[in-house]
């Protein structure tokens, strides 16, 4: 699996991209030319047109050129991981996908269009997003993960190192062996 791991993470983001870019593009066709939000299921979930010229969920708007270079280093540094360390753990493997896939995505839109396509609302006063915005949110939360309850995390380290002591203790905590009748106990 590890010489597989950088294909199967350009494919897995290649498969964010796809679907990002496709979504996009329809709502940028049918969605724009809605005066009012498509509703999908009632109000938990509807369609809006809108053009972010900020970060992911509208935060920092009106900074579109700052975010260029943000999205390049995000991609260099999965990229540089990627290449020199080979992932092969599926859950690390899939978060790097999501967060390539979805930096890709936005940054497409970025150097384009010169704003973000966002459609996807729900309720809750929460701001329009797209698949990219969902796809990078995923995947950190799934690095933040990763980094914390991993293996080769702190946790892992801490229950490592008390495992051993713990069977040392176990083991004192046994009986002695008691001898069978006609045995020679050595003292």
């Amino acid at each position: 699996m590890r010489r597989y791991g950088p294909v199967i993470i350009a494919a897995l983001s290649a498969m964010v991209l796809l679907a990002d870019q496709v979504t996009k593009h329809y709502a940028r066709v049918y969605l724009a030319v809605s005066a009012s939000p498509v509703r999908i299921v009632g109000d938990l979930l509807r369609l809006n047109f809108t053009r972010n010229q900020g970060a992911a969920f509208g935060m920092l708007p009106g900074n579109v050129f700052l975010f260029i270079p943000v999205h390049v280093i995000v991609l260099l540094v999965i990229a540089g991981y990627v290449w020199r360390r080979r992932p092969e753990r599926p859950w690390l493997i899939i978060a790097l996908s999501l967060v390539a896939g979805g930096a890709m995505g936005n940054l497409i839109d970025r150097v384009v269009f010169g704003w973000v396509t966002d459609f996807i609302q729900i309720p809750f006063d929460f701001p329009v997003f797209n698949v990219a915005d969902s796809a990078v949110v995923v995947g950190v939360a799934m690095l933040v993960w990763w980094l914390l309850f991993g293996p080769g995390s702190r946790v892992h380290e801490v229950e490592g190192a008390a495992a051993p002591h713990a069977a040392e203790h176990a083991e004192s905590a046994r009986p002695e062996a008691v001898p069978a009748p006609g045995e020679d106990v050595i003292l």
